[in-house]
């Protein structure tokens, strides 16, 4: 199975990948945001066009909507832009969702699994530690009715969301970096720039400041390149964003999130530089433990 080379010998023009960047991610963004827009604007008109704008833009609080709701409809954007990167890919390409992900046949469930399991052990372990050691920085949020339909929520979509980017960012980009520059290093860090970047409108980015979040966007992407490279496919990939992203929904949220959700706790002040070397010491964690238990190589010439 090759997931980078299966990509070689099919058509990589680079205007290709620019349409299916703007229709794909830009315009199927906005197609799948209309749903948000409709609920705001009805909101908005209930409430008489009295509603002020909060400082996360993410949190809709302020024109009544429920978060749960709220994050809903945050994510069936995702959904809409897959459907159609997935259409334009093999419409261009004549190159099947299969093999962006990992030149095969068939997903591998149980990459996907390794990748889910280990992350969330990894980042449940900090939070209990989090929780002893400095437990005046969480607030407990718990309420059962909007925490069940969190959960299933969550569950359900958030892979999708997750899947989406790695899609996008470590399966088809990675793949066109690789026909253009034949060096697996820029197919790793093309994709995690561009994949930080992405997420410069984020709330975090306006709250801390750009130089302040961006290095745990790029960390992230470098992660996500490095093991589906070593792992020669993205399921692993797609398991571990997803689960980092239903831990941030579901279990703790901050004022800044970009998922503003009843999530179980409420971290009161963020540290993003603090954030960005845990971060970096549990990556380097979960690298070694995945990498033993899949006997990488980490020669990438």
């Amino acid at each position: 199975m090759k997931h980078l080379e299966s990509a070689l010998t099919q058509e990589n023009q680079g205007w290709k990948y620019f349409l299916v960047f703007f229709v794909g991610l830009i315009l199927g963004q906005s197609a799948g945001a209309i749903p948000l827009i409709v609920v705001m604007v009805i909101k908005s008109y209930q409430l008489g066009g009295n509603v002020g704008m909060p400082e996360n833009l993410a949190n809709f609080s302020a024109l009544e909507i429920d978060q749960n709701i709220g994050l809903l409809l945050m994510l069936i954007p995702f959904l809409v832009s897959l459907v159609i990167i997935v259409l334009l890919i093999k419409g261009f390409h004549s190159r099947s969702i299969l093999q962006v992900i990992n030149g095969g046949s068939r997903f591998r469930w149980r990459h996907f699994w390794k990748g889910a399991v280990v992350w969330g052990i990894l980042a449940i372990i900090i939070l209990i530690i989090n929780l002893v050691f400095y437990s005046s920085e969480f607030e407990l949020n718990f309420n059962l009715a909007a925490f069940v339909p969190l959960v299933f929520i969550s569950l359900l979509l958030i892979p999708f969301q997750a899947g989406s980017e790695e899609i996008f960012f470590r399966g088809y980009l990675a793949q066109g970096v690789a026909t253009w520059t034949k060096n697996r290093w820029l197919v790793i860090l093309i994709p995690a720039i561009c994949f930080a970047l992405m997420h410069g409108s984020n709330p975090e980015v306006k709250e801390y400041g750009f130089w302040a979040t961006m290095p745990s966007y790029f960390l992230f992407g470098v992660v996500f390149g490095l093991i589906s490279i070593l792992d020669d496919g993205i399921e692993m990939a797609i398991g571990m964003h997803s689960v980092n992203n239903i831990f941030g929904a579901v279990l703790v949220t901050n004022k800044a999130a970009v998922f503003q959700t009843p999530a179980l706790f409420i971290q009161k002040e963020v540290d993003p530089t603090s954030e960005f070397w845990g971060l970096l010491v549990l990556s380097a964690i979960f690298v070694l433990i995945v990498s033993y238990k899949s006997g990488w190589s980490f020669n990438t010439d």
